[in-house]
């Protein structure tokens, strides 16, 4: 998960400083500039950039000979899997890895690819689909791809896709979308949602709303997040399951977990990407309450507990590394203390020496792995990159080669890279997600190199890393 580098946190600071509350409409608005920490002129680790620069190509040309006609490698296996369907390929890979190659500067790929995903690529299929990931993996993928190539047939691509779910939007009776639609009928399904498929659209919604000059993307996001904000408890907290027909909490737990985590991120992302000031409004004081009444220490280490909603007693402590991605969040929203101590106490897990590289879920008590697989999980990293540009201390860059060496001497195989199924014994698995060309790869090269395509004093990333702004033409 990732965001903008713009640095705000003078303006933010003044903002959080007291923890207030504002109410909506209250935020004057304010012109901001950019003024990113990282400035240095060259790449601070340019070999191991090329390294993952080589990693990225051998993994994408194994998918592309093993499984080019299916969304996703299974390198163990030399085969591949869909995402959606079975039976019907999106080109999913090849979506998630347009704007990657653009900054790699992979022409060729890059140009391939979007000839397949233009003439090969069909989303008119008779299948519901998860909203979430259509809007932040192909809708995202698809427009960012745009903007690193200006090819009008991948904006109509996304627009295509993003008509096909808007009536989970439409056909709501309180804004908060459904959570399936059927690409071909249009069909809703899914009265019970989560926060974080409620909320994780207003991106790519309202960039999308912006380069067709229509609406409707970015009034459906916008009424989906307020809908979920109106819904908070007195304690300012927010739940995680809703039934999206009446509008009622159906699991009252709060938390920076999955899957209420993106759901802050484009709150922050509304008004980072497209200076709705509402959005940093609801940021700030469901982050106030988050900080308030989640935070708890274990050993002298920040971490985050699930709680009541309503009374703000603890329900559980455990960890899930998808949570990581909040160390960022809250660099970049002002809260830069907090932000490396959170940052801190994932570095301490993995210097307990219980494993490599981080298991999905962990106990703060002791850093033992509740669920010991590892998807090829991005937040860490991201965190890294996102607290380095914030804050300018290099020592989150050196976390992300640690990481970086940690991830290759554990899932590279001869076909690629793979996730794990236990990070103890490191057993590898096979699978290698779409969102790994898309995310863990840039960020690894964005802090390693210095590429010439990417504007580091302005820039923009979605939760899924696609770059909606911030990629510079070809000198």
């Amino acid at each position: 998960m990732a965001r903008s580098s713009m640095s705000r946190r003078a303006f933010l600071g003044s903002l959080t400083a007291t923890g207030t509350a504002f109410a909506l409409g209250q935020l004057p608005g304010v012109a901001l500039a950019a003024t990113p920490a990282t400035t240095e002129p060259v790449a601070l680790y340019p070999a191991l950039a090329e390294d993952v620069r080589a990693g990225l190509l051998f993994t994408y040309q194994k998918y592309l000979q093993l499984a080019g006609n299916y969304d996703q490698l299974k390198p163990l296996s030399g085969t591949g899997t869909n995402f959606f369907s079975a039976s019907h390929s999106i080109g999913l890979t090849r979506i998630e890895v347009l704007d990657t190659l653009y900054l790699m500067e992979l022409d060729t790929e890059l140009a391939a690819a979007v000839d397949y995903i233009v003439n090969e690529v069909n989303f008119d299929i008779d299948v519901s689909v998860e909203v979430f990931e259509a809007v932040i993996r192909v809708v995202g993928g698809l427009l960012s791809g745009y903007h690193a190539t200006q090819d009008p047939r991948l904006l109509a691509k996304a627009k295509d896709m993003a008509d096909r779910l808007l009536p989970v939007y439409e056909q709501s009776p309180t804004g908060l979308p459904y959570r399936f639609v059927n690409l071909h009928t249009g069909a809703v399904s899914g009265t019970t949602n989560n926060c974080a498929e409620i909320g994780t659209n207003v991106a790519e919604f309202g960039d999308l709303s912006r380069l067709t000059d229509d609406p409707r993307y970015i009034n459906a996001s916008k009424r989906a997040q307020k809908a979920v904000f109106d819904r908070r408890s007195s304690l300012n907290l927010i739940g995680t399951w809703i039934n999206i027909l009446t509008g009622e909490w159906v699991v009252p737990s709060s938390t920076i977990n999955p899957p209420v985590d993106s759901y802050y991120e484009y709150l922050f992302d509304g008004w980072d990407f497209l200076s709705i000031h509402d959005d940093l409004i609801m940021f700030h004081t469901l982050t106030d309450a988050v900080l308030q009444r989640l935070s708890i220490t274990v050993k002298d280490h920040l971490w985050f507990a699930t709680v009541d909603m309503n009374t703000g007693a603890q329900v559980s402590d455990v960890q899930s590394e998808l949570a990581s991605y909040y160390a960022g969040l809250l660099a970049q929203g002002g809260y830069i203390k907090a932000g490396r101590a959170f940052h801190d106490s994932w570095k301490a897990a993995l210097d307990s020496g219980r494993y490599r590289v981080l298991p999905e879920s962990l106990d703060p008590k002791t850093f033992r792995p509740i669920s010991k697989g590892n998807q090829l999980r991005p937040e860490y990293v991201d965190s890294a990159l996102f607290l380095w540009l914030t804050t300018g201390d290099k020592v989150f860059v050196d976390r992300a080669v640690e990481y970086y060496k940690n991830v290759k001497a554990t899932s590279l195989t001869p076909n690629g890279y793979t996730i794990l199924t236990d990070v103890v014994a490191e057993k590898q698995g096979d699978f290698t997600s779409a969102y790994w060309y898309s995310e863990n790869m840039k960020y690894y090269y964005l802090m390693f190199g210095r590429p010439q395509r990417f504007d580091y004093a302005n820039n923009y990333l979605t939760t899924e890393g696609n770059v909606l702004k911030g990629l510079l033409s070809p000198r």
